[in-house]
This record gives structure tokens, sequence and C-alpha cells, in this order.
């Protein structure tokens, strides 16, 4: 059954807007849990312009459910994870200064370095994924990185929604078969929300995790929190 990682990025986004502890983010972290979330998501940035370090640090030992860290692995973001030890990292290619995530990584041009980092988490125990766009030689290719699950990029599926659902499903289905054929567990995230996101595991009811942050925080403006948490797991706990 998939499962639900609330990413509480954009909550401490409005706090750093202002300065302050105002939204409190470790409070939300909590309040997500409570609320029905499996699983609570954060993306540090190296400029620590929404979730930081110290956010890292704090959320962790008040975690019951699965913390994911995701982001570059680049040499501070390794130590923290390794200082902190979540139950999963998701490795993120995203340049320093990405607004938001925006490609997967080519698990064939990077094997060694990705085989490296991914070996480093799971001799401390951490779960790996791998941030990958459709395709089903990323998957297959990061298979042979030894990590332990991929997260297909769902942007794309999500822009063509509207116009031909089924032909934006289509690359995702073959990714994810192949990733079930390598042995890998499957995770998805971007831009998923309430309109696409039952259709996506109708087709894929082998993911286990989806990870959402933007559309969750978007729809509490309107619905509370509480509400949006269980409206999202209603549309994955279809069978």
């Amino acid at each position: 059954m998939t499962r639900l990682s609330v990413n509480i990025n954009k909550i401490a986004t409005i706090r750093n807007a202002r300065g302050g502890n105002m939204p409190d983010v470790t409070k939300a972290a909590m309040d997500c849990e409570t609320f029905g979330a499996e699983g609570i998501t954060v993306h540090p940035r190296p400029d620590e312009r929404h979730i930081r370090y110290s956010d890292v640090r704090s959320i962790r030992p008040l975690i019951t459910t699965e913390f994911n860290i995701e982001g570059n692995p680049i040499p501070s973001f390794i130590d923290l994870v390794t200082e902190v030890v979540p139950d999963q990292v998701t490795l993120v290619p995203d340049a320093r200064d990405a607004i938001t995530s925006n490609a997967g990584w080519d698990t064939i041009k990077h094997r060694d370095f990705l085989t490296e980092v991914c070996s480093e988490f799971r001799s401390r125990g951490i779960r790996t994924s791998i941030f990958v766009d459709p395709d089903p030689a990323m998957a297959e290719g990061a298979a042979l990185c030894g990590c332990d699950r991929i997260e297909m990029y769902t942007e794309s599926y999500a822009s063509m929604y509207r116009s031909d659902r089924d032909a934006a499903i289509a690359p995702f289905v073959r990714t994810a078969e192949a990733a079930r054929a390598a042995g890998l567990g499957l995770n998805a995230g971007h831009d998923l929300n309430l309109e696409n996101l039952e259709f996506f595991i109708r087709n894929i009811p082998w993911t286990d995790e989806v990870s959402i942050g933007h559309a969750i925080i978007c729809d509490a403006l309107y619905m509370g929190l509480e509400t949006t948490i269980q409206s999202y797991l209603s549309k994955i706990k279809i069978f």
C-alpha cells in the first residue's frame, strides 16, 4: 500500500519570509504525523532558503514514522545525512540556484559517483533512493548503483495529465515496471495533487511512497492541514 510523505519545505519558506519562528516548522512536522502523514520529507539546500540544516537536526528525534531527506549529495549534505541518520535519503541532482527540482539523475553517466554515495549511506543503515526521469534505462542504471529505490520525477505526468492522461502515465508505467524487474522499490513525487494522484496510483499500484509538499500546503490554505492530509490519503488508499 502506498504511503504518503509530506514535504514541509513550503512551511519553512513562509517562516523564512518573515523571520522568527512562525509558523513553527518542527510543530508542523509533528502535526502532519498526527493528522495521518506516514512520513515527513525535507529538502535542505545549501542557501537554506527554506528548510535549514538546523531544522533537520531538530525534527529528526521527533519523527515517529519515516524521515526522508532529499538533496544533492554535496559534502555538506552527506555530512548532515550521516549525522542525523534518517530512514531514507533521496539523491536529487538539483543545482544550487534551482527554484525546485527539475530533472532526474543520468544514472549511467554518474554511475561511479552514485554507487559511492549509495554505499556510504547504506553502510549506515539508511535506505537510498535515486531521483530519475521516467526512462526505463535510468531505472535499470539506478539498480546498478546499489540503491534501494528510485523516485520518479512526475512533473511531466502532472503537466500533461489534463490533455491526455493515458499518454502522460505511459512512460511512468514502463519505468516502474523496469524498476520492479530490477528489484527496486518505487517512490514518486513532484506536482502530484488531488486531481492527478489517484489515476497515478491506479496505474502503478505498487508505488511504495509519494512525497508531496507544494500542493498539500496550497490546499491546506483552504481546507486546513488535517482535512487536506486526509484527502490525499483517500486518493492513495484505493486498494
